[in-house]
């Protein structure tokens, strides 16, 4: 049986977001629950220009096996720079839900 989680009483027992503590612990925050859209990957768009990838401000998209490009959701934030600079319109931003 699991132990029911315990929320913070007031601001100071609040554990700080963004903060890395040790070496090597950032991916243990899963931030992708913070988002409010998504990304959605229209392949037949794609031309594997990899732009998406460069310009993601959180390094989460990388390369299938096929050589498309997604994102990695449980890192993505939902903030919409992947579909911005995508200029083949490959890519579309759509409601979390």
């Amino acid at each position: 049986m699991e132990k029911a989680k315990k929320w913070p009483e007031d601001w100071q027992e609040i554990t700080p977001g963004c903060m890395v503590s040790r070496p090597g612990s950032a991916r243990e925050y899963h931030t992708g629950s913070w988002r409010a859209q998504r990304p959605v990957y229209d392949n037949s768009k794609c031309i594997k220009c990899g732009i998406c990838y460069i310009f993601c401000p959180e390094g989460c998209i990388s390369q299938d096996a096929d050589g498309y490009f997604v994102a990695d959701l449980n890192y993505c934030k939902g903030c919409g720079i992947c579909a911005h600079e995508c200029w083949t319109g490959a890519i579309t931003m759509v409601e979390e839900g």
